[in-house]
């Protein structure tokens, strides 16, 4: 019985089941729905938000970069300033080191040719008139020129300098000066030397005057020793005087001059040969035209004989080392 007619309990705890699940399926539906739109809106809201921040971000950038440009403006300004000034200085440098380098050039430059003229000199006063002391001063002065610019480059120049002036210092040159001065003395008293053609007797000494108070024997004896004075009597018991007509006296002192002059032309340009034998004319032309035993005549002749056997030549270097270590110095340079 109880299984044919169910009990309305029974029936009713069936139904009850079926009738809730719609119910729980539109809750739970509506919950996924609600769910779904509240998770809709906080996404539209969050990228809204994050759209505002991201223009909020990019306006907030753009006023500081605003700024900092503002800001960046006069550095930058200033940082081209400072540019333009460093290349303006490093232009500046580059000239003035250029113009150091083509001043040390041309001070080189004045150095060496100053060498070589004081060189070329010292060569000619030793060559042409063996003049030691000037040509010594010329390579001083060379060598000190050289000194001043202080190049390695110019050590064997300047080792070749010291050498010759080394050799110079010790000649022991000839007193051109002093042979000079009584070569001139004795041209100086040419014109006062007595002719032998024309020179007198030593007067024999005079008769003690007689005192006479007559007038007219006083007179007489006085016009006596004038008319003796009138008459010469002289013996020439020598050698043949050459016999000079008046007007060529004039001639023989002149021309003794020259031969005199020549000798002391020749003592300075150091020829020994050509001095030598000038003096030797001149020496030979007083004893046969002057006086031998005139005391004036006596002191020429031994001055022109001691004249005559002075030493004037001297060994002078020739300055080749010089010469060859200025002209290798000066293919250096030009090579260069």
């Amino acid at each position: 019985m109880n299984a044919e007619n169910p009990s309305p309990d029974t029936h009713s705890d069936a139904e009850a089941p079926t009738e809730a699940r719609p119910v729980r399926g539109g809750i739970a539906l509506a919950l996924g729905t609600l769910a779904l739109a509240l998770s809709g809106w906080q996404w539209f809201d969050g990228r809204q938000r994050e759209a505002h921040l991201e223009h909020l971000l990019q306006s907030r950038l753009a006023e500081q970069a605003a700024q900092s440009q503002a800001q960046a403006a006069p550095l930058l300004a200033r940082l081209d300033a400072l540019d333009a000034r460093l290349a303006e200085a490093e232009r500046v440098s580059e000239a003035s080191q250029m113009l150091q380098e083509e001043l040390r050039q041309s001070r080189e430059s004045i150095a060496l040719l100053e060498a070589e003229q004081g060189l070329t000199l010292a060569a000619q006063q030793l060559q042409l008139a063996g003049n030691v002391p000037v040509a010594l001063l010329a390579l001083k002065s060379a060598d000190a020129q050289l000194a001043r610019s202080d190049a390695p480059a110019y050590l064997p120049l300047r080792k070749a300098l010291a050498a010759d002036i080394a050799r110079l210092e010790k000649l022991a040159p000839a007193d051109i000066a002093g042979l000079s001065l009584r070569l001139e003395n004795v041209l100086g008293g040419v014109d006062a030397l007595p002719l032998a053609a024309f020179a007198r007797p030593d007067p024999a000494p005079d008769a003690l005057p007689t005192t006479d108070d007559r007038w007219w024997a006083q007179a007489l004896l006085n016009a006596w020793h004038e008319f003796k004075g009138l008459v010469r009597i002289q013996r020439f018991d020598g050698g043949d005087e050459a016999l000079l007509a008046p007007g060529q006296e004039f001639l023989l002192r002149e021309n003794l001059k020259l031969r005199l002059l020549n000798a002391r032309l020749a003592l300075f340009a150091r020829d020994p040969a050509t001095f030598r034998s000038e003096l030797k004319q001149a020496d030979r032309w007083l004893g046969q035209h002057f006086a031998e035993d005139d005391p004036a005549v006596l002191a020429s002749r031994s001055a022109l004989q001691s004249l005559s056997v002075a030493e004037l030549s001297l060994a002078l270097p020739d300055l080749a080392e010089s010469r060859k270590a200025l002209a290798e110095l000066m293919q250096t340079r030009g090579a260069q």
